[in-house]
């Protein structure tokens, strides 16, 4: 089954590293969207990786595919932000902050999250494509 995925910077790598089950997910999603910090934070590894400019180059035109689409925050998107926050605090499993932008942005367009990162087991809400199932 195809699905519209949220990917994660973790996702992305994966991706350009040619692991098998990355790039059928990758090929057979109708839409990839990208979350506004996910750019940022591959951005700022280019900036200081040796092969930044090369790098650089390869994420731009996969911004430009047809089935990419970068997602940006709203007034809509700090709601869930922190109704994720007050949800997170409460139980004591906070996470990093580019992830919880992540995440209001999955509960805002109700899509699936495609990341390797465990903490996001902490928000059962999100819908979530697992290894072994794309």
């Amino acid at each position: 089954m195809a699905v519209d995925i949220v990917i994660d910077t973790n996702r992305y790598r994966d991706f350009v590293d040619g692991v098998p089950e990355t790039v059928t997910v990758f090929r057979t999603s109708p839409r990839i969207l990208v979350p506004f910090v996910v750019v940022g934070e591959l951005r700022a590894g280019f900036a200081v990786g040796s092969r930044g400019m090369e790098n650089g180059q390869v994420f731009e035109q996969f911004l430009h595919r047809p089935r990419v689409e970068v997602l940006l925050p709203s007034l809509t998107t700090t709601r869930h932000y922190a109704n994720l926050y007050r949800q997170l605090r409460s139980a004591g499993t906070p996470i990093p902050t580019n992830d919880l932008w992540i995440a209001a942005l999955v509960v805002q367009y109700d899509v699936m999250l495609y990341s390797r990162d465990a903490h996001f087991d902490a928000l059962p809400q999100l819908p979530r494509l697992r290894a072994g199932t794309g």
